[in-house]
């Protein structure tokens, strides 16, 4: 059975931004991009009528972030402390950033979802 929140990504545009893929991409309603992240995602949030979602690639919102494309952050808290599985940090070696929160809910009783705007730290 299909999650409600995977059927929606599936019927989304997609844009997949990649060097090392090559198409057809196997992903309903996906484009195929290659260059320079920063300059396709300035380009797509120019031309778009919606706001923008960037999922799965931690280099490339870093970078997104430093290049100031970034208007929101959305931070889910997990209620786990992974002391012995846990590796690098998620933002290690990004720029700092002062975070005001927008929105806040509570998902599964446990789960918060926390919605920031951005702002480099100076």
């Amino acid at each position: 059975m299909s999650d409600p929140i995977n059927t929606r990504m599936k019927n989304m545009p997609t844009t997949v931004i990649s060097t090392s893929l090559r198409g057809p991409l196997d992903w309903p309603n996906a484009t195929l991009a290659s260059g320079d992240a920063v300059d396709i995602v300035a380009r797509l949030k120019e031309e778009s009528t919606v706001p923008l979602r960037s999922h799965g690639s931690l280099s490339l919102n870093r970078a997104l972030m430093a290049a100031g494309l970034v208007d929101r952050v959305q931070l889910t808290i997990f209620p786990v402390i992974s002391g012995r599985t846990g590796t690098d940090p998620i933002f290690q070696g990004a720029a700092d950033f002062d975070l005001e929160l927008l929105e806040s809910r509570t998902l599964d009783g446990r789960t918060q979802e926390l919605i920031y705007r951005p702002a480099l730290h100076v």
